[in-house]
C-alpha cells in the first residue's frame, strides 16, 4: 500500500554560492527513514524528476529532486540543456559540489535516517551521482537510467562505498555499448559491486513517458519505452529496498 506523503521545496547552496532549489518529498512516519537524492534529466529539475520522488516517498522513502542548474532552472529545448549542461562541466568539481550540496541537505532533514542514503538519476543525472559516488560520497547504493557513464576520474577502490545498477537501453545512441563495456571495467578495476542490465529495444531517454516528444521537437535520438521503464523501476526498487533495509 502506498504511503501518505508530504512535500515542500528546500533551497541551499552549493560551495560556489549558487542558489539550489529541490524538491522534498517523503511519508508521513513518526521514524526517520533512508533517503534517496533524485539527479534530473538534463532539462533540469521538472515535474518528472518530481514525480519520481514522489514515487519514492509513497513506496516508502524521503526523496530529495536535486537542482543541478540553479533557481530550478528547467528547459524542453535540448540547445539550451545542452548550454546549462556544459555549463556545469568547465569548472572541475561543479558537478560533484552541487551533487554534494544536495545529498547534504537530503541528510539534513528531520525525516531522513543518515545512515541509509542512495541516489538515482537520469542521462545527464546518472553521470551526475556516478561522479559522487566515485567522490566518496557516503551512498549505500546508486541507480542510473540510460545515463552517461563516463568518468573525469575513474572509481578507486576504498573510494566508491556504493553498490552500482546501470539501466542502458540496447539501442542507446548517445551512450554505445563500448561505452557500457567500459564502465564495466572501471567498476572491476575498483571492486565494486555492481551490475549493468541492458534493456531490449530500449533507446536512450526509455524511461521518460515524455521522451518520443522531445525527440520530435528537437530532433535527437530518444524514446519511450514502457516495459523498459516498468523492468527499469522494479529492478531499482529491488535495489534499494536490500540495500537501505
Amino acid at each position: 500500500m502506498a504511503h501518505a506523503i508530504t512535500t515542500r521545496e528546500i533551497q541551499y547552496q552549493a560551495k560556489d554560492g549558487t542558489t539550489l532549489i529541490g524538491y522534498f518529498a517523503a511519508p508521513e512516519s513518526t521514524q526517520a527513514v533512508a533517503g534517496v537524492i533524485v539527479s534530473p534529466e538534463w532539462w533540469g529539475r521538472n515535474e518528472y524528476t518530481e514525480q519520481r520522488a514522489r514515487e519514492l516517498a509513497e513506496h516508502g522513502f524521503a526523496a530529495l529532486a536535486i537542482d543541478m542548474y540553479g533557481n530550478k532552472n528547467v528547459t524542453t529545448t535540448a540547445s539550451q540543456a545542452n548550454e546549462w549542461m556544459m555549463q556545469t562541466f568547465q569548472t572541475a568539481g561543479t558537478i560533484v559540489d552541487r551533487a554534494s550540496a544536495g545529498l547534504a541537505t537530503l541528510a539534513a532533514q528531520p525525516e531522513v535516517d543518515t545512515t541509509r542514503l542512495a541516489a538515482i538519476g537520469f542521462c545527464y543525472g546518472g553521470k551526475v551521482i556516478l561522479d559522487l559516488a566515485r567522490s566518496g560520497a557516503a551512498l549505500k547504493a546508486v541507480v542510473t537510467f540510460h545515463a552517461n557513464l563516463s568518468a573525469q576520474q575513474a572509481a578507486e577502490q576504498d573510494t566508491f562505498k556504493a553498490e552500482v545498477l546501470v539501466l542502458h537501453g540496447e539501442k542507446d545512441s548517445m551512450v554505445s555499448l563500448a561505452d557500457v563495456e567500459s564502465f564495466k571495467q572501471e567498476m572491476s578495476n575498483a571492486q565494486v559491486k555492481s551490475e549493468v542490465i541492458v534493456l531490449k529495444d530500449a533507446k536512450h531517454g526509455f524511461s521518460n513517458p515524455q521522451a518520443d516528444e522531445r525527440a520530435k521537437a528537437n530532433g535527437v535520438d530518444l524514446g519511450y519505452n514502457q516495459e523498459a521503464e516498468k523492468t527499469g523501476l522494479a529492478a531499482m526498487y529491488s535495489l534499494l529496498d536490500r540495500t537501505l533495509a
